[in-house]
């Protein structure tokens, strides 16, 4: 019995060891991707002497492709949007998104747990290139047509794009927040007089709220990196739009579009590096944002 015990106990500190290995090792692996792209990414400040505030403000964006510089890096369009074409995403697909949690937990639980719900979640799986060929050969000329433009390619198109990807995560997170609600919530409310639809807005909405910022924050964190879908849609013309139906271009299609191109060590391939640094920057930003949520609403609780 004695070496039964023992032979319990060294298997589980076998494994509380594989465990913890590999969270380190994943805590080591960011760390040493934040360090690599900061090492990277600085260059265009320290190297070639520009500063922050050109950057990030600037719309001049015309890097030297060679080691001695002296060109323009002003990422303003590029950053401009990237924030213009996240925002009309989550404006487009929250509402949808809350609406199908919602039906999903609470008018119809049985529907949405056997069918909407695997439903929802095989969009997760479907690759991004595929909502570019998509958005690329139905969606560009019918808002080419619909709107009697030249071209299709538009921060519009690329908005509906990104909210349809993003779709799925804030679903699928949603309904899970609402879930976690308990059912003494519900039951105390109807027990009040209150409808299901009172009881919905004014007790579960309000009770999942934190559940739901999160789930709208990992949404806006997906459409920030997503690259190759709204490459193929946005139009990727270096200017500010003009409209929502005027095209633009992004941080992360001028990253995957022109990484492969640039040389090595160039001023034009460490400032492609300098976008990915903000890129890693503002996702560090959303899980801090998405820690604060979940602390603040567990305070409350």
């Amino acid at each position: 019995m004695e070496s039964s015990h023992t032979a319990v106990y060294r298997q589980n500190n076998i494994w509380r060891g594989i465990i913890t290995a590999c969270g380190l090792l994943m805590i080591i692996i960011t760390l040493a991707i934040g360090a690599f792209l900061c090492y990277k990414g600085v260059g265009i400040f320290t190297t070639y002497g520009h500063s922050v505030g050109e950057f990030l403000f600037s719309s001049q964006w015309a890097p030297a492709d060679n080691a001695q510089g002296g060109g323009k890096v002003g990422a303003a369009i590029f950053i401009f949007g990237s924030i213009i074409t996240c925002a009309l995403a989550l404006l487009i697909s929250t509402p949808f998104s809350i609406a199908s949690a919602i039906f999903m937990t609470e008018i119809s639980p049985g529907i949405g747990r056997k069918i909407l719900q695997p439903a929802v979640e095989i969009f997760v799986g479907i690759p991004s290139v595929v909502y570019g060929w998509i958005g690329l050969t139905i969606l560009v000329p019918f808002i080419k047509d619909l709107f009697d433009l030249k071209f299709g390619f538009s921060v519009l198109a690329a908005s509906i794009v990104l909210a349809v990807m993003i779709y799925p995560t804030i679903t699928s997170l949603s309904a899970d927040a609402i879930r976690s609600i308990p059912k003494s919530f519900r039951q105390a409310s109807y027990g009040l007089g209150a409808t299901r639809w009172q009881t919905i807005s004014q007790v579960v909405i309000p009770a999942s709220k934190s559940g739901l910022m999160t789930a709208i924050v990992l949404g806006l964190a997906r459409a920030f990196g997503e690259a190759l879908a709204v490459a193929m849609v946005i139009g990727k013309m270096k200017a500010f739009p003009e409209s929502l139906l005027s095209p633009t271009t992004n941080l992360t299609a001028a990253i995957a579009s022109d990484m492969g191109g640039a040389m090595e060590g160039s001023e034009y391939n460490i400032a492609l590096w300098s976008m990915a640094l903000l890129l890693f920057i503002i996702s560090l930003v959303f899980i801090f944002i998405i820690h604060y949520i979940s602390a603040k609403g567990g305070h409350k609780a």
